[in-house]
């Protein structure tokens, strides 16, 4: 007997709609962070390769872009060492927004399936007369099949979050090392002058 998709998500039960809604979420801030994790969005090549040469001064500054604002905020004035990491560490905090959300899916969804299974298995239990006879063979059949199929849900929401997650804060950690690079730049070349 093949078992398929419908019949997955018709046995999870009310545990689908919670498990649903992870999954959403999921899907919804990996694809967000994905394009906003773009070099050109965080950090152009062309600003990046300006700074590092010490050119930067002739440049249209970008404010859509991390660099671009970093850039700006010392170019306003932002000169002094503590205060220009400051600001970088703060552009650096916006690369991160809604990461959380995938480290609270990849936590949950396995919860709620597990949930599922503990519930399903008081169905199986509960359907047992005091001989250990099942007293009900449809009960038995669908407390098992809870348990399995929230179980299977679960897992398959939490584990390509925590994959995107992982990637997505790799993402960020190269991002934030291309800002520090700038922003060492900028420094060094404020006390060149």
């Amino acid at each position: 007997m093949e078992l398929d998709l419908s019949q997955i998500l018709k046995a999870s039960g009310v545990f689908i709609y919670p498990l649903l809604a992870c999954s959403v979420l999921g899907l919804a801030v990996t694809i967000e962070r994905v394009i906003a994790l773009c070099f050109v969005k965080v950090f152009p090549q062309s600003l990046f390769e300006a700074i590092v040469r010490g050119e930067w001064s002739g440049n249209e500054v970008d404010p859509k872009s991390s660099g671009g604002r970093i850039l700006q905020f010392y170019c306003e004035g932002g000169t002094d060492p503590d205060g220009l990491k400051a600001y970088a560490r703060l552009e650096v905090s916006r690369l991160e927004r809604g990461l959380f959300l995938l480290d609270i899916v990849v936590a949950v969804a396995p919860l709620l399936g597990l949930l599922g299974t503990v519930t399903g298995l008081v169905r199986v239990f509960t359907g047992f007369d005091g001989a250990g006879v099942a007293t009900d063979t449809g009960d038995f059949g669908q407390g098992i099949s809870l348990a399995l199929s929230t179980t299977i849900i679960g897992l398959s929401v939490a584990i390509p979050a925590l994959v995107a997650g992982t990637w997505l804060d790799r993402r960020v950690d190269v991002l934030a090392a291309r800002i520090d690079a700038g922003v060492e730049r900028l420094l060094e070349s404020n006390t060149e002058v």
